[in-house]
């Protein structure tokens, strides 16, 4: 237990601090797995969308040291390789449509 005032008041702080980390972070989680529903359903429209709005909040948490920046862009370049990997999926659907 934390005796002298600055103890105490570090002890308060890291309290705050903590909480405010989780929730950033629990949005985080949330926008990601809507993302990857969308990407799950084909929608190439709505996965934009939504890649656009994790990447601004990863941007935002990694403003914030919640997360390192370059865990933040390692995370940003790797949804983006799975819409770019949906993109050409699709794409060479509909060529081999119109060959066949």
């Amino acid at each position: 237990m934390a005796h002298s005032l600055s103890a105490k008041k570090r002890i308060r702080q890291a309290l705050k601090r903590r909480a405010r980390n989780r929730a950033r972070k629990e949005v985080l989680k949330v926008q990601v797995k809507t993302y990857l529903t969308a990407l799950g359903s084909g929608d190439l429209g709505k996965a934009e969308a939504e890649l656009r709005n994790v990447t601004s909040r990863l941007d935002k948490v990694a403003a914030k040291r919640t997360i390192h920046k370059n865990a933040a862009s390692r995370k940003r370049s790797r949804l983006t390789r799975r819409l770019n990997a949906l993109r050409s999926a699709k794409s060479g659907a509909g060529t081999k449509a119109a060959t066949a």
